[in-house]
């Protein structure tokens, strides 16, 4: 489907000459009122089905709302409430995204310049992705760490709308008197005029830098990643219940995604599994605190994880099925047991080192990421936005995007440099700080306020090993690590300091607190059960 122009003229008066219709003889009070034009020009055919949706306050704010099918559908424009309020378009549901919208809707406006924020992402989740690890352990259920979208707005507001962005077009870089700064093309075909535009599309797993990596390799970044990471690993679990065979876990990477991982599955499967990490550095965590990384190394080895170091991987195909004799020895890994097993290539990094070639059960990929901007560039107009090399947008220290005064990136989207000219890391913490940053320059720029420069804090670095262990390395204290209960206590106060609204919160604070109770509870009654069985 072709992308309408954004500036065009005729969407501009197909909004003015739009006429009312009604759902039947009756308005639902749940329904939102639908506004339709069919203006047709004998000197544009692009135009001749342009059709315009307005969505009134009846449907309720904080409420999904999913845009009409695609397929051969005429586009549809969404209309506003006010057309004299200014118009926000968030694209993107995750840390950047959502805590922006919430710190707009925090903020103090006068009545005529509030603006009317629309929040777009293809999920109806909110993702708070740090904590996804604990899914796999038990110790957090999907409501906690991945909320609706409708219960998190629920009392603002910023409407959310279910869709996936098809393209952009910005006009503010144009410098004319434009009506619109711009337009965003869903795939459903609605399109979005915006006076302000937020860019938090975020980044997706980057499986094609080794072959078959997109193939036989599970990536774990995603709510549906982590849920299929969950099953296949219950899978295995069953098949192999009852049997001498291990369950073999092949963990690509070793940053910290890698490393909460193998400390988290090796935790679970216990002597089940036999889980091997591969990193190309000589060591794990090679960018982290000290601490931290001594503090892994001690929960990775004490597991008896198998750490590859100084490997990458060349390539990941299938395996064969595997058959011994009697008179066969068995090799180490029981390959004769697992049908579906999955071969790594590996190759030394450097000299010194041998390749080796090992065999899996389930292969998890935790390095590479992608921005996805470029993948919004209309193809008639490509790279309107600046991007570097990465895919992500060039913005000012204000973080709005360089040539485009009307359009704000944030997390993976943002290409923002420190003073020393390196573009930050996409962790959660720099989304988190540059949301709060967005927001405020948002509000004045509406005011016609001077824009405050974004200075990042790093305010530590956290991670989890296992149900009751995790290492902190708070920033302003050299030195210092928090390790295993301590740790873990103070990591998860922290991230519930950080969910997004005092209402969720409440209730999961109110949930693991329920959940730790019992578990101490039940440790006290065991430790009480052993005592009475030794004498």
């Amino acid at each position: 489907m072709e992308c309408a122009l954004a500036c065009s003229a005729s969407a501009t008066i197909a909004l003015l000459s739009c006429r009312q219709i009604r759902w039947g003889k009756t308005r639902s009070a749940k329904l939102p009122k639908i506004w339709s034009s069919s203006w047709r020009s004998g000197s544009s055919k692009r135009n001749r089905s342009l059709h315009t949706v307005a969505l009134s306050t009846t449907a309720g704010f904080g409420s999904t709302m999913e845009a009409p099918a695609a397929a051969d559908a005429p586009h549809l424009n969404y209309m506003w409430s006010d057309n004299k309020r200014p118009r926000v378009c968030i694209v993107g549901g995750g840390f950047g995204g959502l805590y922006t919208a919430l710190r707009l809707e925090s903020l103090v406006w006068p009545d005529d310049k509030k603006p009317q924020v629309v929040l777009i992402d293809q999920s109806e989740r909110f993702i708070f992705k740090p904590l996804l690890y604990e899914l796999l352990s038990g110790e957090v259920e999907t409501w906690e760490i991945a909320p609706q979208f409708s219960d998190l707005l629920a009392n603002t507001d910023v409407r959310f709308l279910k869709d996936r962005v098809k393209c952009l077009y910005p006009c503010d870089h144009l410098g004319t008197n434009a009506p619109t700064a711009g337009t965003v093309h869903l795939e459903s075909g609605l399109l979005i005029e915006y006076d302000w535009l937020v860019l938090a599309i975020g980044a997706e797993a980057k499986l094609d830098i080794v072959p078959g990596a997109a193939d036989y390799a599970l990536p774990f970044y995603t709510l549906e990643d982590a849920l299929r990471v969950d099953k296949k690993l219950r899978e295995l679990e069953r098949e192999n219940f009852g049997k001498d065979s291990a369950i073999r876990v092949a963990v690509v990477g070793c940053g910290y995604g890698g490393v909460e991982l193998a400390a988290t599955i090796s935790e679970r499967l216990q002597e089940k599994g036999i889980v091997q990490a591969i990193n190309v550095e000589k060591t794990v965590l090679p960018n982290a605190p000290a601490g931290n990384r001594e503090a892994a190394l001690k929960v990775l080895l004490s597991r008896k994880v198998q750490l590859l170091l100084g490997y990458f991987v060349r390539c990941i195909k299938q395996g064969v099925e595997y058959q011994t004799s009697d008179t066969e020895s068995k090799s180490t890994d029981s390959a004769a047991d697992h049908s579906e097993s999955v071969i790594l290539e590996l190759q030394p990094a450097e000299r010194g080192l041998e390749g080796q070639i090992i065999t899996a059960d389930i292969v998890l990929w935790t390095i590479g990421s992608k921005p996805l901007l470029p993948e919004l560039e209309p193809s008639d107009k490509p790279y309107n936005i600046p991007l570097n090399v990465r895919g992500q947008a060039e913005t000012d220290e204000t973080l709005r995007v360089k040539g485009h005064p009307r359009i704000f990136a944030v997390g993976d989207s943002s290409a923002l440099r420190d003073e020393n000219g390196k573009v930050l890391p996409a962790t959660a913490q720099v989304a988190f700080q540059q949301a709060d940053f967005a927001g405020w320059n948002l509000w004045a720029a509406i005011n016609d306020r001077p824009l405050l420069p974004f200075r990042y804090q790093n305010l530590g670095e956290m991670m989890t090993l296992g149900r009751c262990d995790a290492a902190v390395s708070p920033s302003f204290t050299d030195g210092l690590t928090l390790e295993g209960f301590v740790g873990h206590t103070a990591r998860k106060i922290a991230y519930l300091i950080r969910l997004p609204t005092d209402k969720h919160r409440v209730k999961v604070g109110i949930s693991w607190l329920l959940k730790s109770t019992v578990d101490s509870v039940a440790t006290v009654q065991t430790m009480l059960a052993k005592a009475q069985s030794g004498s």
